[in-house]
């Protein structure tokens, strides 16, 4: 995993948030290095993350203390994405750190997610606080509507692949939670009413192997096209099925299914995330995202 370091391009002009920030950032970064030397890995680990949690939360309050202070506009979104970080997301990688006892794999899990997230959320959301940035998360979505997806999904993986998805991010902002080893799929809807949808979803690399080797009955070491062509199958049944239990009233016509590189994924993230946007873990087998957008 790359070194992580602090550069003065994430800095809001803050003095307060800035050193937090920076505190953050070589938590993080001092992670990285006990995460590589084996001896120490898994007891450093633990306190490192234990630590690392609880400034995060203590930052969060901070950083929301000086939000309601300036009357930032951003406010409820900003204070529902640490709420997301803090209720789910940090909950939800330290369950996987501790079912899996703190292997390496998880702790690379758990410190990929929250650099992606760390990066994002300062360079974005933290620096739309002073005016230097347009925050991304625009949308208004329901609560009510996001429970209801994440219930489907979850069933829906049960149902298609014998999977037990758990969430892990309400707000999924296009981190990298894989180290580049993904797969993307990005699906066009019509509805009825001739509106068109976008949904993409993002499967950890071995998520798929793993899924389409218990279905076969044997060992897939890697993707070729025929691994991606059927993967991409899969995620029209997989979508079919989530709208089973999400919106079995709506009949959406599927007009296109395109495989996408990463890269090619996160333009859709270009301006504005989409309203419904989730990351899912599966007890151990992998990560996928599932993120729905209107044009």
């Amino acid at each position: 995993m790359n070194e992580v370091k602090w550069n003065d391009r994430f800095n809001l002009g803050v003095d307060m948030i800035d050193k937090a920030h920076q505190k953050l950032f070589s938590i993080v970064g001092k992670l990285i290095s006990l995460n590589e030397d084996i001896e120490k890995q898994q007891h450093a680990c633990r306190e490192g993350v234990k630590y690392l949690k609880n400034y995060t939360i203590k930052h969060f309050a901070e950083e929301e203390a000086y939000m309601s202070y300036i009357n930032y506009s951003g406010y409820e979104m900003h204070k529902k994405l640490h709420a997301n970080m803090r209720d789910n997301t940090l909950p939800a990688l330290e369950k996987e750190l501790n079912r899996q006892n703190y292997s390496v794999e998880s702790v690379r899990h758990f410190l990929g997610i929250c650099i992606g997230w760390l990066n994002t959320h300062v360079m974005i959301e933290d620096h739309a606080i002073t005016g230097r940035t347009v925050n991304k998360w625009i949308h208004d979505s329901s609560d009510d509507i996001t429970a209801s997806l994440e219930k489907a999904v979850i069933q829906a993986a049960q149902d298609l692949f014998r999977l037990k998805a758990q969430i892990v991010s309400k707000h999924y902002s296009g981190e990298d939670f894989s180290s580049g080893q993904m797969l993307c799929y990005r699906l066009t809807y019509l509805s009825p009413k001739q509106e068109r949808s976008q949904v993409y979803l993002i499967y950890e690399k071995k998520l798929v192997l793993r899924v389409l080797g218990e279905m076969l009955g044997k060992t897939i070491k890697s993707t070729d096209k025929t691994i991606a062509y059927a993967v991409k199958i899969l995620t029209q049944h997989f979508m079919e099925r989530i709208e089973t239990h999400f919106s079995p009233q709506h009949v959406n016509t599927l007009e296109r299914n395109d495989m996408l590189t990463f890269e090619q994924f996160l333009a859709a993230f270009d301006k504005a995330y989409p309203p419904y946007s989730l990351l899912f873990n599966t007890t151990g087998k992998g990560y996928f995202a599932l993120c729905i957008n209107k044009k």
